[in-house]
């Protein structure tokens, strides 16, 4: 999904934000959770950016860890930029091998996409509102209010999180695909 999405997505205009056939992912979904070997290659690509999030949501606890919430969100808050990417760096060692991993793979892919945000119309901070909530969640429910203030903190520090991946993940994030 994730090579598709680095192929396709730059060249997509709102990748992330249009859904694909609501049939067709899940049909898709039912498929892949079953073990049935799937070729995305051949489905819209809209599909594919619906079934990764999907993916990222199912992720006990979610990919950037909800016991970790309070520090993600206050990380801000926080003085200079410099400041704030040491921090985020200190919280990712306290990932699981497995997300950081998948974490440099996907802001690999939405870095791709917002260097080409004339084309696409994604840039950061579209792109932090359409994947923000997929990566992480508070780990209990709140009131609506709480939510959307949440969902606020979570999608500034996802759009910092994609104009500063390079100097968070290194500059190698570039590549991880080879080229496009």
């Amino acid at each position: 999904m994730l090579s598709l999405l680095y192929q396709e997505g730059p060249s997509t205009k709102g990748i992330f934000r249009r859904s694909g056939s609501a049939k067709t992912f899940k049909e898709l979904k039912e498929k892949l959770d079953s073990g049935t070997e799937v070729d995305l290659a051949c489905e819209s690509i809209f599909v594919t950016a619906s079934l990764f999030k999907d993916f990222l949501r199912n992720i006990p606890g979610s990919i950037l860890s909800s016991q970790l919430c309070d520090k993600w969100v206050s990380v801000l808050d926080q003085g200079n930029n410099e400041e704030k990417i040491k921090s985020i760096q200190r919280l990712i060692e306290h990932l699981p091998r497995a997300n950081v991993v998948l974490l440099r793979y996907i802001f690999g892919v939405l870095h791709g996409i917002e260097m080409r945000s004339e084309e696409n119309q994604m840039n950061a901070f579209n792109l932090a509102v359409c994947i923000a909530p997929s990566l992480l969640w508070p780990p209990v429910s709140s009131t609506p209010d709480i939510e959307s203030e949440f969902i606020k903190k979570i999608t500034s520090l996802v759009q910092f999180l994609i104009e500063n991946c390079c100097r968070i993940f290194g500059d190698e994030i570039t590549s991880l695909f080879g080229e496009i």
